[in-house]
């Protein structure tokens, strides 16, 4: 006996926007690396010794905060309707994962109206609420809101077409 295969109505990955490339980045820090060395050497020939330093501690702060920052965009969650469930998977930035599966028929998505940034999208059951894209602009998280209302619409209605 083969096992019925599920349709899904939705399948969404949200990540974080990424504004920078890996290749961006190493031409911003090749950048600001030649301009450290070449201001450190102008301040060194005038005999001001102790700015060079300065300036490398400079480029290594502009390091580490974009690999702060990279390490933040690791965060992922995916959100996969099907007529049966909301199934949600978190992954944070620190590698910490997170499922939830929720009943299709009882799942409800809000978004506190008017959209300001304070406005979480979540998808909530009885009265548990779990928010989903923290990290969206918030046209993005008013898109997200109608995908998975249509989604869970479809959904529903599959229960009645049988």
């Amino acid at each position: 006996m083969s096992e019925i295969e599920e349709v899904v109505y939705l399948d969404a990955v949200l990540t974080p926007n990424r504004s920078l490339s890996p290749r961006g980045f190493a031409i911003i820090m090749s950048v600001v690396g030649v301009a450290s060395f070449i201001s450190g050497m102008a301040f060194l020939s005038m005999g001001a010794f102790p700015v060079v330093g300065f300036f490398g501690l400079d480029a290594l702060a502009i390091y580490l905060a974009f690999r702060w920052s990279f390490r933040r965009q690791r965060e992922e969650t995916r959100i996969t309707i099907t007529a049966k469930s909301v199934r949600l998977f978190h992954r944070k930035a620190d590698g910490s994962e997170r499922h939830v599966e929720l009943p299709s028929a009882f799942a409800r998505v809000e978004l506190d109206e008017p959209v300001e940034s304070t406005s979480w999208l979540r998808i909530e059951h009885g009265r548990t609420a779990y928010v989903i894209g923290r990290f969206l602009t918030l046209p993005e998280r008013k898109s997200l809101l109608l995908a998975v209302r249509a989604a869970l619409i479809r959904a529903r209605s599959e229960r009645y077409l049988a």
